[in-house]
Parts: structure tokens; C-alpha cells; sequence
């Protein structure tokens, strides 16, 4: 159990940066939609964000060239994986620590049921 929480606390915490980067990011896009067409449009500091996000490449102006994404990528490709093992890695600790544990399990549906509902029952647009 210790080095369940020692794991999970490791793979959190150097991932929070980016994952709170990709979250914070993400949230402006829904709820800001204007899309740039192509990378070379950002001019903002938000809009260059926004092109990390998307594209994976902070756009240089007046670059001809501009960077690959591929060790980024390698990057955001190993924080999703640490995403997904430090969720299931709280959710074993969730089990094992709260009492009594169906409480966790509950939790744990009603978490899977309500967004599934929300978008089961959402009225069709268009």
C-alpha cells in the first residue's frame, strides 16, 4: 500500500504541471471556439497556448520552419498514461482506505452513470 500512494503521488505530482496546462487549455477552447486556421495566425500569447494545445508546437513568428512535435509528444503521450495509472491508482487507494468500501464503489458508479445519462439523454442538435 505504501508503494501504491508513493507511485501515485510521483507520477501526480510531476505530471500536474503539464496536465493542468492541457486542462486549462482545453477549458478556453470550449469555451472560446474562434479556431485558427493554420499555426502561423497566433499572435497572442493565449492563442500560442492554444497551438500548443492543438498542434503540440509553440509557433515562432517569422520562423520558415517550424519545430517537430515529437518529443513533446512522446511527453504528453507518457502524461495521459500517468493520468490514466494514477486514476486507477486513487481509485484502489479509495477502495482500500475508505470504510466502508461500498461507499468508494458508489461513488465510483454514480461517477461513471452521470456523465453517460448527460450525454445519453442530451437533445440532438441540427
Amino acid at each position: 500500500m505504501r508503494q501504491l500512494r508513493r507511485v501515485h503521488t510521483y507520477l501526480g505530482v510531476f505530471f500536474a504541471p503539464l496536465l493542468l496546462f492541457f486542462v486549462g487549455s482545453g477549458w478556453y477552447q470550449l469555451v472560446d471556439r474562434d479556431r485558427l486556421k493554420d499555426p502561423s495566425e497566433a499572435e497572442t500569447v493565449v492563442q500560442k497556448l492554444r497551438v500548443v494545445h492543438t498542434d503540440q508546437i509553440y509557433p515562432k513568428t517569422g520562423a520558415r520552419k517550424q519545430p517537430t512535435p515529437t518529443l513533446f509528444r512522446y511527453v504528453t503521450i507518457a502524461m495521459s498514461a500517468a493520468i490514466v495509472i494514477t486514476t486507477v491508482l486513487g481509485v484502489v487507494l479509495a477502495v482500500r482506505t475508505l470504510r466502508p468500501r461500498w461507499v468508494a464503489w458508489v461513488v465510483l458508479a454514480i461517477g461513471v452513470l452521470v456523465p453517460v445519462l448527460l450525454l445519453w439523454t442530451a437533445p440532438r442538435s441540427g
